[in-house]
């Protein structure tokens, strides 16, 4: 049966409307307090949240659930996702919830949620949380909000064991930093783990004020770090998203380098220090096809997974792969984390960038990317995409005029109502062609 609540990502919609709605984020903490409870000890959950302004007001609701349900709180206030799912894990806690939306606009929300091992709920769980949610919710109930005090110390602790994986090197004082923090949960830890490192940083978007957070900023938005960056003379450029479970990054010439780049030069320098399990980096169909060529002739094998960190950390487990990814900065590096970590991925690419002794720009031009390009239609209603016959039959005539020379992809996205349209191929005019017929079917199907 398809989940109704959950999507790529954990719950989210529009603060304050269904299923971010009072009775339903209440209820959620009720049946998630039932679903983490293992004999008569009562579980204990931690909290995080990013900085939109609607996150303390879905923190109180969740943890009221929690608490009615007869399970313990844990706030650490305003700190990234990977921190919850370290945290959980590291403090031997029954779970742990993020409220963010990531990369959203501030009006926008959700509640990602963790097991006790500080990884994302497989999807036969989450379907048996929808199913209690829903079972709670038409019984009726009463919402309330708890009053929470973030603990300190936990976003300390977060940052020891940040600086326990990449400690301080003479080197890294050469290296000039520009960080762009999306306004978000990387607004003070960011900052802080680049002065632990020792690198001269510059920092931006780092005043949130509950309604800007991604707004013309973060991972999405790079254009102003890229001027800074060349403006600057800076060897690095960092954009975080929301909740700072992803990087992207900028190279000294002021070019992107998205999360495919990163896992190349990251498969590399592991493969080199013999740290690089199976020879082998999991990644999704989302991934372009020059990182494929590009480890397939450094010795690597590549695998591929639906979209989601998740689904990511699933295979990777499955096959015991020490790194894997998504193109939209996603980096998981299973010997340390259990989720996408941008803070620990930013602070890798210091140490990668360091120990190269060449510009990134140098680096990123081993990477020999396929034309590609990624068109996002809002639609009205989400059918399977497959039983539209129009849609199924654009996709297969695609997909044999490109055969091997191109990929298509056209799935709904997770976390908005949309369709997203992804062709790659050996030239730019063959992408542009393919895509252009693939958005004009959808939008006549769907739009």
């Amino acid at each position: 049966m398809a989940k109704q609540l959950f999507g790529t990502d954990g719950i989210r919609g529009v603060a304050g409307e269904f299923p971010l709605d009072p009775p339903a984020v209440y209820a959620t903490g009720l049946a998630l307090a039932a679903h983490l409870r293992t004999g008569d000890a009562a579980p204990e959950v931690l909290i995080g949240m990013d900085t939109r302004a609607s996150g303390p007001d879905l923190a109180g609701l969740i943890a009221a659930g929690l608490e009615a349900g007869g399970a313990g709180v844990r706030f650490g206030g305003v700190i990234p996702t990977p921190a919850v799912a370290f945290l959980t894990r590291a403090r031997n806690l029954a779970g742990g919830i993020m409220v963010s939306a990531s990369h959203n606009p501030f009006s926008d929300n959700g509640i990602k949620i963790f097991s006790g091992g500080g990884r994302k709920l497989p999807d036969a769980e989450e379907q048996e949380l929808e199913r209690a949610i829903f079972s709670h919710l038409e019984n009726g109930i009463q919402p309330a909000r708890a009053a929470l005090e973030p603990d300190a110390a936990l976003a300390t602790e977060y940052l020891d064991y940040l600086r326990g994986i990449v400690p301080a090197k003479p080197a890294y004082k050469r290296l000039r930093v520009v960080a762009d923090c999306a306004h978000g949960a990387a607004s003070e830890l960011a900052p802080a783990m680049l002065g632990q490192l020792g690198v001269r940083a510059e920092i931006m978007a780092n005043h949130p004020d509950g309604r800007n957070i991604n707004r013309d900023c973060g991972s999405l938005h790079m254009d102003a770090l890229s001027r800074a960056v060349r403006e600057t003379g800076a060897d690095l450029g960092v954009a975080f998203d929301g909740d700072a479970d992803r990087a992207l990054f900028v190279a000294d010439d002021g070019s992107i380098i998205d999360g495919d780049a990163v896992l190349l030069l990251a498969a590399k320098y592991l493969a080199a220090r013999h740290r690089l399990a199976n020879h082998l980096v999991v990644t999704t169909v989302m991934a372009n096809m020059g990182l494929e060529k590009s480890l397939r002739a450094a010795g690597i094998a590549m695998a591929r997974t639906q979209v989601g960190d998740k689904y990511v950390l699933e295979e990777m487990t499955r096959r015991g792969a020490a790194l894997g990814g998504e193109p939209s900065g996603h980096i998981i590096f299973r010997d340390h984390a259990s989720t996408g970590d941008g803070l620990l991925t930013a602070a890798m690419m210091i140490e990668m960038l360091a120990a190269a002794g060449k510009p990134l720009s140098a680096l990123h031009r081993q990477f020999a990317i396929y034309p590609q390009v990624l068109r996002n239609i809002r639609v009205k209603r989400t059918p399977p995409l497959d039983q539209i016959a129009g849609i199924r039959e654009a996709i297969a005539r695609s997909e044999r005029e490109l055969a091997a020379a191109g990929r298509v992809l056209v799935r709904y996205s997770g976390t908005e109502p949309l369709v997203r349209v992804m062709v790659e191929a050996e030239t730019a005019a063959l992408v542009k062609r393919h895509a252009d017929r693939l958005v004009r079917v959808v939008e006549q199907e769907l739009g």
